[in-house]
């Protein structure tokens, strides 16, 4: 494991098993992908970047699990209506933002594939 993925998990070590169940399924679907890791989130590019990891609180705080969450966040051409969904924004025209708590590893599943392989196309596109 990267002493920089460790860093970043700090105080939150019950979350890397999600994250490790996210990557593994990035590098199996999107092997082009690269991870860059800073303070506040794990990002990660193609050319651009298409989706990212944080600890963001995406929802309110009596809806989340105390321990062992992350949230995924990705850009998609069209708003995602699924309940597993927990915020949407429009920052541009044309361009949403998703955003998704995970609680655990199995959470990372088909679902969330289609959504990274749709954003990672979504973000190559892009000029």
């Amino acid at each position: 494991m990267d002493e920089e993925i460790l860093f970043f998990f700090g105080a939150h070590l019950d979350a890397l098993p999600i994250y490790q169940a996210l990557w593994r399924l990035l590098e199996e679907r999107l092997p082009q992908t690269r991870r860059k890791v800073s303070k506040t989130q794990i990002s990660f590019y193609d050319r651009r970047m298409y989706a990212c990891v944080s600890f963001l609180p995406v929802r309110p705080a009596a809806r989340r699990p105390k321990t062992g969450w992350l949230t995924l966040t990705f850009g998609l051409n069209r708003r995602e209506t699924d309940p597993r969904i927990d915020a949407v924004s429009e920052p541009y025209p044309g361009r949403w933002t998703h955003h998704v708590l995970l609680s655990s590893p199995e959470e990372v599943d088909g679902q969330i594939a289609a959504w990274l392989l749709e954003a990672a196309a979504f973000s190559a596109e892009k000029r």
